[in-house]
Parts: structure tokens; sequence; C-alpha cells
């Protein structure tokens, strides 16, 4: 069994600053890649932004020098969202595509969510 746990969401005034976390845990044998994707009402889910086991990382037009996706050797993604809007409103989600589980397959597992609401 693979979990991810995301932590961090919460209520911030336009401006402000967030960090939202995902930890990884459970029968683990690689992580390939992990990211951050996000769900307004009304609107489908997009990604946000993505690293590799590699550390090259990739994100949306929309929050390129902003937000800021890293990760650590402990199987934990952070995304430090800075300069929030309005529009950054949504729940985030994490994501990760890890081999692991009870057969060692490869598989895309996902967090509960976390909302980030972005208001005055």
């Amino acid at each position: 069994q693979v979990q991810l746990v995301e932590s961090g969401g919460g209520l911030v005034q336009p401006g402000g600053s967030l960090r939202l976390s995902c930890a990884a845990s459970g029968r683990i044998l690689s992580i390939n890649a992990m990211g951050w994707y996000r769900q307004a009402p009304g609107k489908q889910r997009e990604l946000v932004a993505a690293i590799t086991s590699g550390d090259n990382t990739n994100y949306a037009d929309s929050v390129k020098g902003r937000f800021t996706i890293s990760r650590d050797n402990a199987n934990t993604v952070y995304l430090q969202m800075n300069s929030l809007k309005s529009e950054d409103t949504a729940v985030y989600y994490c994501n990760a595509n890890i081999r692991g589980g009870r057969y060692g397959y490869t598989n895309d597992y996902w967090g509960q969510g976390t909302q980030v609401t972005v208001s005055s």
C-alpha cells in the first residue's frame, strides 16, 4: 500500500504565501516523478508543477516565477507558493508516479487534496 498525505493548505490574503507538503509512505521501491495539480470549482484539474527523480521541473505558465516545487530524500514534495492571487484558489492535489506497493508495479497515486483559498 502506498499513500500520499498532503498538508499546508488554508486561507491567505492576495499577495501572501503558503507552502504545501506531500509525504509518500508505504512500500516504495522508487519514485519517478511527483507533482501538484489543482482543481477550481467548475474547472478541470490542471497541472501546476512537477519534478522528476532527476530534479527536472515543469510549471504551468500561470504560476511561473511565483511557485517553486522541490523534493527531499524522504519521499516528500513541497510547493512553495508566493504572490498568491485569487485565481489560485482551488483544491490542490499531490500526485506521484511510484514503483512499489504489494507487487512492485508502477502506478500513479493521488493525495486526498488540500484547499487553498486566496481572499481578502
